[in-house]
């Protein structure tokens, strides 16, 4: 008789989280209204009420949008639509990094990724920090956690010069030491530690 144990099983039915289904909606209402770059979506508080949700909720599925190049979330302006054709990590705030070594351009990337990390963790909403960062039992992406942690710093001038870095010192690759990395990097901004935050950012898009 076989062991059980050695039969195939069946994956558990993942359910669309509520963030999820809202972004979906939000997506489907950009396209129904023909809305196209520069357009703004109503304030989040209003689009809060109007679609019945907690502020959290609708910040994370923002936040969803945002890493997908849906939108771009200003400070000070809000949540704008983007064009299809744009795209992201074009920044030149800072240019003629192409002379300078690649390692001595990751060390700076870093230090404005710790500058970012900080002020994220100090961000005054616990919940929003929570909601944006909690551990929801996938993978962690680089892509998705950097503009969650971006948007809690609300720093438009460290995000310009994350940019302009990111042409010369690209996102790292998925790997086990990255999402250790990750996990880190929330947990201390969800804690509101800033030093922790800022430590977990060292090493973080590599070696160089």
């Amino acid at each position: 008789m076989s062991d059980p144990r050695d039969r195939p099983q069946v994956p558990p039915l993942r359910r669309e989280r509520l963030y999820e289904s809202l972004a979906s909606h939000i997506s489907d209402f950009i396209e129904a209204q023909g809305l196209v770059g520069g357009d703004r979506l109503p304030p989040e508080r209003q689009l809060a009420a109007e679609l019945g949700v907690s502020r959290a909720t609708l910040s994370r599925a923002l936040a969803s949008l945002e890493t997908r190049g849906r939108i771009e979330v200003r400070h000070g302006v809000g949540a704008l639509v983007r064009d299809a054709a744009a795209e992201p990590g074009a920044g030149t705030l800072l240019p003629g990094f192409d002379a300078r070594p690649r390692a001595e351009v990751v060390a700076a990337r870093e230090a404005v990724l710790a500058g970012i990390a900080r002020a994220a963790a100090v961000n005054p909403q616990s919940s929003l920090r929570l909601a944006m960062l909690a551990d929801d039992g996938r993978p962690r992406s680089f892509e998705h956690t950097w503009r969650c942690v971006r948007r809690l710093a609300d720093s438009a001038l460290l995000a310009d010069l994350d940019d302009s870095l990111s042409a010369h010192a690209p996102d790292p690759a998925p790997a086990a030491a990255l999402q250790a990395g990750l996990g880190d990097l929330a947990d201390a901004i969800i804690r509101g530690d800033a030093a922790g935050a800022a430590t977990a950012c060292v090493g973080l898009l590599g070696d160089g």
